[in-house]
């Protein structure tokens, strides 16, 4: 079988043509979602704030302190979520615009590893909501000061969490990026694991950047992405075997 690319080149044309399409049909999709979301728009906010509302004293509430902050907070919230849930259709447009330029086996590990991202930034996202969150508003609602109210911004509030979403979403991506590196043939799995320490450091200097600036947050991070590492070491282990059996085989 060969193993030259399955579909004959486009001239630069129609690759435009053909990026230009496929730019619009993943702005259609956002927007079509979006329009299905906006309705609930102050019940999906209700929902990520929950972790902090269910925490904070009896009599305290989250505040606005702009005038535009009820609506314009609901409609940006919402906009992020039609793009968080439009995720693998826009993967899916991007996959169809570069496939036609890979070759046979490329794709055949391409296709896994595309849905698997999805599967895992969806995993470090709910991680983040459903463990993170109720850990360190827990930890950060009850260290303050007796005489002093919390009524947090509800601006202030999405933005934070939009950052951890994020930061956990592609942070849970390392098994994929290790996986790929080695596939590249740009490090091995030996040269990786004898990296871990270096690794590891790297690991919670990232927590620290990416989180909050608390203990609670970095290691929830940092303790996620080591092991995130050895699980793409393991599956990079297992590539790199079959391709050297491919390989002896030809």
């Amino acid at each position: 079988m060969s193993d030259d690319p399955v579909d004959q080149p486009l001239p630069l044309v129609a690759h435009l043509t053909e990026l230009r399409d496929r730019l619009l049909r993943s702005l259609l999709a956002v927007l079509v979602v979006f329009i299905c979301l906006f309705p609930f728009a102050n019940e999906i906010y209700s929902f990520v704030s929950e972790p902090l509302r269910a925490l904070l004293p009896e009599g305290s509430t989250m505040i606005a302190t702009e005038v535009a902050s009820p609506f314009l907070t609901p409609f940006k919230l919402t906009l992020v979520a039609a793009i968080f849930i439009a995720i693998p259709y826009l993967l899916y447009q991007i996959w169809s615009f570069i496939a036609p330029g890979m070759y046979r086996h490329e794709k055949r590990l391409a296709i896994p590893l595309l849905a698997s991202s999805v599967l895992l930034f969806y995993g470090g996202a709910a991680f983040a909501y459903y463990v993170v969150f109720p850990l360190i508003f827990g930890f950060f609602t009850s260290v303050g000061p007796d005489d002093i109210a919390i009524m947090t911004d509800i601006n202030s509030y999405l933005n934070f969490v939009l950052k951890l979403f994020f930061a956990f979403g592609i942070a849970f991506e390392i098994p994929i990026a290790t996986v790929i590196l080695i596939w590249a043939g740009i490090t091995t799995p030996e040269d990786l694991v004898k990296k871990r320490p270096y690794i590891i450091v790297g690991c919670f200097v990232v927590g620290m950047l990416l989180t909050p600036p608390d203990v609670i947050s970095q290691a929830l991070l940092a303790v996620p992405m080591w092991i995130l590492f050895e699980i793409g070491v393991f599956f990079g282990r297992f590539i790199q075997r079959r391709d050297s059996t491919a390989a002896e085989t030809e």
